[in-house]
């Protein structure tokens, strides 16, 4: 199918999802309690804290896909929940992985380098 695009062109990949950012937040908090649910047995969403947009901040991200739906006939095949929910399960089944990850940056951070 990306055989039939157009050199140069640019094409979009979205989903056709717009959602605010805490609306996402909170999908990933509901999966988690179903998922992995606290020792305590509260909501992750009890976690949540409101703070101050930075300066700058986008108000709206989006998406427009429909040029590589309509000329190349692209959709994707996940929804943003179903992909959402794939997304967590993968990120507690490979924790091994990310934490390596988070504690290389904080040991940058330590040694005074800024990533």
């Amino acid at each position: 199918m990306f055989e039939k695009g157009e050199p140069g062109r640019t094409y979009n990949v979205g989903g056709n999802n717009e959602k605010q950012n805490l609306e996402v937040v909170k999908t990933v908090c509901t999966i988690l309690d179903r998922l992995r649910p606290r020792a305590d047995g509260q909501s992750y969403a009890t976690q949540i804290t409101y703070v101050a947009d930075r300066p700058g901040h986008d108000k709206r991200y989006a998406i427009d896909a429909s040029r590589i739906k309509d000329e190349l006939g692209w959709e994707p095949a996940e929804t943003f929940e179903t992909g959402i929910e794939k997304t967590v399960a993968w990120y507690l089944d490979n924790q091994d992985w990310w934490q390596a990850i988070v504690a290389e940056h904080k040991a940058d951070q330590r040694r005074g380098l800024s990533v």
